[in-house]
């Protein structure tokens, strides 16, 4: 087994580390103020437009979009290291494109689609969303009510979809809908592009999650979709979403130990600085346990997610270590932010420092993209065979 990176993607993973702590972390103050002021913790548009421009003159852009699209064709395993990096500022930013729909795309599209929506998307110039939960339908697919019937050459899909994120400035959406009733999920679920202007698909809320965080509420009435815009085949959606969600779900992984080794960080700069009852913070077991415990869990949580990528990028069944890492990381972050937070006392409550947007976006991984819950679920049904 070899355990370093290749030579050029540690130097992609050094270049990212350079782009998150010249122009990101410089924004945290700003995006820090804007959330204590009730706005949201986002950037601002001309903050946007900047980190656009610089990422893509670094050379950023299109990471793991194909070589034929113009893009760099990285495995899984580079990008580890690229959102570890990114996961470890407030300050948060998505290198264009984004790599779950991209992927999902580019196991689905014909060649028309890849014209219209994976080759834009591929270079960044587009913006895309995914609606698949539902007010009543969220980690159980089977529970999916929105509706696609054909109408001649299109479909005419009706429903309501939730946590949908970016849903008001995405140029298209990606939206499961269920194409045959008697088989549900499995067999009667498929994914259509809906382009933002679609008559029939609307924005209905913007919904305050923690962190800082927003998602969307969007509804379908009579949003008619016309038969090219079917991704992939009909029925055959299930398969495709679930590249969807694993890519995401390693994507949070490495997120959550960026942001845990930056909390440690934070409490080995701080704990010898701080003295309480004569003594420094850094001599507390107490204190000494928290940093040797985060220490251990980042290391175990990274070698999931590096061993879990390679496996991807092998073409192995990977649904237990991605289900296990998607458990393990969040719940493992969530631990080291907490320790960090209580290692700065009072400072470590307020809106000044970066903590608490941090412990509000981990807690939000918990339950985006499928719930620690059905994911131990998962792992134990698959080394149990417990399926009724």
């Amino acid at each position: 087994m070899h355990f370093e990176l290749e030579e050029d993607h540690r130097m992609l993973r050094d270049l990212v580390q350079r782009f998150v702590r010249e122009e990101l972390l410089p924004l945290e103050g700003a995006v820090l103020a804007r959330d204590a002021a009730g706005e949201g913790a986002h950037l601002s548009a001309s903050e946007r437009a900047r980190l656009d421009r610089v990422s893509k003159e670094m050379g950023l852009w299109s990471l793991d979009a194909p070589e034929e699209a113009g893009g760099m064709g990285l495995p899984h395993v580079a990008l580890v290291a690229v959102n570890e990096a990114l996961g470890s500022t407030a300050a948060t930013y998505t290198l264009p494109p984004d790599s779950p729909n991209l992927r999902m795309l580019m196991a689905t599209v014909n060649p028309r689609q890849k014209a219209a929506y994976l080759d834009p998307y591929a270079r960044g110039e587009t913006i895309s969303a995914i609606g698949i939960s539902e007010p009543g339908a969220g980690a159980d697919p089977a529970g999916m009510t929105t509706r696609a019937v054909r109408d001649g050459d299109d479909w005419v899909i009706n429903g309501r979809k939730i946590w949908i994120s970016r849903a008001a400035e995405a140029d298209f959406t990606i939206l499961m809908a269920i194409t045959d009733k008697a088989k549900g999920a499995r067999g009667g679920m498929s994914a259509f592009l809906i382009d933002r202007d679609t008559p029939g698909f609307h924005v209905l809320r913007r919904i305050p999650m923690l962190g800082g965080e927003f998602t969307y509420e969007v509804v379908l009435e009579d949003c008619r979709v016309p038969g090219w815009k079917l991704l992939g085949k009909e029925g055959d959606g299930f398969g495709p979403m679930q590249i969807r969600l694993g890519t995401r779900r390693m994507e949070m992984a490495a997120w959550c130990i960026g942001a845990a080794q930056r909390a440690l960080d934070m409490m080995r700069e701080y704990a010898p600085q701080r003295r309480t009852f004569g003594a420094k913070l850094s001599e507390r077991q107490a204190v000494q346990w928290w940093v040797a415990d985060a220490a251990m869990k980042i290391h175990a949580a990274r070698l999931m997610a590096y061993d879990c990528a390679w496996k991807i990028d092998q073409g192995q069944d990977v649904r237990s270590e991605i289900s296990m890492i998607k458990v393990f990381a969040p719940e493992m972050a969530g631990e080291v932010i907490d320790h960090a937070m209580q290692c700065f006392g009072a400072m470590g409550m307020t809106k000044e420092m970066p903590l608490h947007l941090m412990a509000g976006r981990i807690r939000n991984m918990r339950i985006y993209d499928g719930p620690s819950e059905v994911h131990r679920m998962v792992v134990a049904r698959n080394l149990m065979d417990t399926r009724p």
